[in-house]
């Protein structure tokens, strides 16, 4: 029988295919490589560099707990600190030899007498792989708004996620679309800058403050010297990140109160950000309940609309001009750039190519006709020898790097249990699927997504179908000690005697 190029094949270089990488490694497989569009390691802290960016939960839990940075120069790291740990990571862990760079997957394709991956290639090139690992991320694709006009205007437009540092912003007319974490930290750093910044809002968010500051020199000399203490600080931020964005969220109906005593928090810090003005309150307070889209943190947004030359917009926009924004109600205002901070597409992008699998089914056309779903938040009946990183109903709501331990695990357990049975193909039976997913459906009920007013946030969490399966309703615990402990049987194995042939180069450009 002929071999398949890789052992295993990971999708993506951010910190989830960097976390997939090291597993691999310390597992014993050494046989993978990993693919990535861009010419750098990092994912989103590698494209990300607009002023203000930096992790929304602290630098303790956005790290992996088997390789704490005792160097990080804040509790809550800028995003140029996230990028060097990314490469410390790929460094560390002798990653280099195994990363394929400047290469974008386009298709691919199960071959079922095989038991492969047929992975495509820009420009016609095919990659063959036993497993893949997709870790392409959810937000990685830029999302412009739907607005007439935009292509229009004559002005400069930046996107957040593709910030041009070639723009120079001091003394110019500078309207930003967009309310979410990224104009939250983007709005604040630039106001001093512009000559008059117009934020224009959709849907506003729930903000809490953040308790960030710099770590002394002797804290990080102590955390260096002693691990455990960095560790210990770890587990308690841990503790707070679960109880403040996870139980409150998957368990609402069991424990409301949490949630309400957060909106509580959240509108006492409103009025004290904002003082008296009843106007301003009253525009930047949601309608809509807390959790139903990511909250953030930050102790200067919303005293930002509070200076002379910042202006809050709630009025809807008609259009972009060839000069500017005319809004609903007939305002037109006129600018020299318009910023961007609309996000990403989410679940148009998982995954952002055609993933083929038995009988030609295509992972995303599935997901369409038949709802978000996978066993664990990580597999998919019908598709051998796949596991997504960010599958539907995977991430716990935390720290994105609970999500890629627990689903990594899973995915590591279903290989090593494949290897040593001489199995070259593994999938997850119909019936474990379905009762995975059954049973996330009626843990789902007991969210605040549908239980606290959601209907208005226009949040990337819920699809098209009224589900909410960017999140998982469990906390990181449940979905790690899950990981460590599904039956392996769930999954059915089977080996191949067929002989491979190499595959025919397509032009894919």
């Amino acid at each position: 029988m002929t071999e398949p190029d890789h052992d295993v094949v990971i999708i993506g270089a951010g910190f989830s295919g960097i976390g997939a990488a090291i597993a691999l490694k310390k597992a014993g497989i050494d046989d993978f490589v990993v693919l990535d569009e861009r010419d750098d390691v990092g994912g989103v802290w590698y494209v990300n560099t607009y002023p203000g960016v930096a992790v929304d939960v602290t630098s303790f839990t956005y790290s992996f707990a088997f390789e704490p940075n005792p160097s990080w120069s804040r509790v809550f790291a800028p995003g140029v600190e996230l990028k060097a740990y990314a490469d410390h990571c790929v460094t560390k862990y002798r990653l280099r030899p195994h990363l394929r760079l400047n290469t974008q997957v386009v298709e691919c394709e199960y071959d079922p007498d095989a038991h492969l991956w047929r992975i495509g290639l820009v420009g016609g090139a095919v990659v063959t792989a036993r497993f893949v690992i997709s870790a392409v991320g959810g937000l990685t694709k830029p999302k412009s708004p739907d607005i007439d006009g935009l292509d229009d205007f004559e002005g400069r437009v930046v996107h957040t996620a593709e910030w041009d540092h070639s723009v120079d912003l001091a003394g110019k007319r500078v309207a930003v679309i967009g309310t979410g974490a990224s104009a939250l930290q983007a709005v604040p750093e630039l106001a001093p800058q512009v000559g008059r910044m117009c934020v224009y809002q959709r849907t506003p968010i729930w903000v809490f403050p953040k308790p960030d500051f710099a770590l002394p020199a002797p804290v990080r000399a102590l955390f260096r010297m002693a691990p455990w203490t960095q560790r210990a600080v770890r587990v308690v931020t841990d503790g707070l990140t679960e109880l403040g964005f996870v139980v409150g969220l998957a368990h609402y109906k069991q424990v409301p109160f949490l949630v309400k005593g957060g909106e509580a928090v959240s509108r006492w810090w409103l009025h004290r950000q904002v003082g008296g003005d009843p106007e301003l309150i009253a525009k930047l307070s949601p309608r809509y309940g807390l959790g139903c889209k990511r909250p953030s943190l930050s102790n200067s947004y919303w005293r930002s609309f509070t200076r002379d030359n910042v202006e809050l917009l709630t009025a809807g926009i008609d259009r972009v001009t060839r000069t500017g924004i005319r809004t609903r109600d007939g305002d037109e205002r006129e600018f020299d750039v318009l910023l961007l901070a609309t996000g990403f597409h989410v679940w148009e992008n998982v995954p952002p190519f055609p993933i083929h699998g038995l009988d030609g089914r295509e992972v995303g056309k599935f997901w369409q006709s038949e709802r978000f779903q996978a066993y664990e938040g990580t597999s998919v009946k019908g598709f051998p020898n796949l596991w997504f990183v960010l599958g539907p109903y995977a991430f716990s709501g935390g720290s994105w790097f609970s999500m890629i331990e627990y689903q990594v695990t899973h995915a590591l357990r279903v290989i090593t249990e494949a290897r040593q049975r001489g199995a070259t193909q593994a999938v997850v039976s119909p019936a474990a699927h379905d009762a995975s997913f059954a049973h996330v459906l009626r843990r789902q009920q007991d969210t605040v997504f549908f239980n606290n007013n959601c209907a208005t946030a226009n949040s990337y969490y819920f699809d098209e179908h009224g589900d909410a399966p960017f999140v998982r309703p469990a906390t990181s615990y449940e979905a790690l000690w899950r990981a460590k402990r599904f039956p392996l049987d769930d999954y059915e194995y089977a080996h191949t005697h067929a002989q491979i042939t190499p595959p025919v180069a397509r032009d894919r450009t």
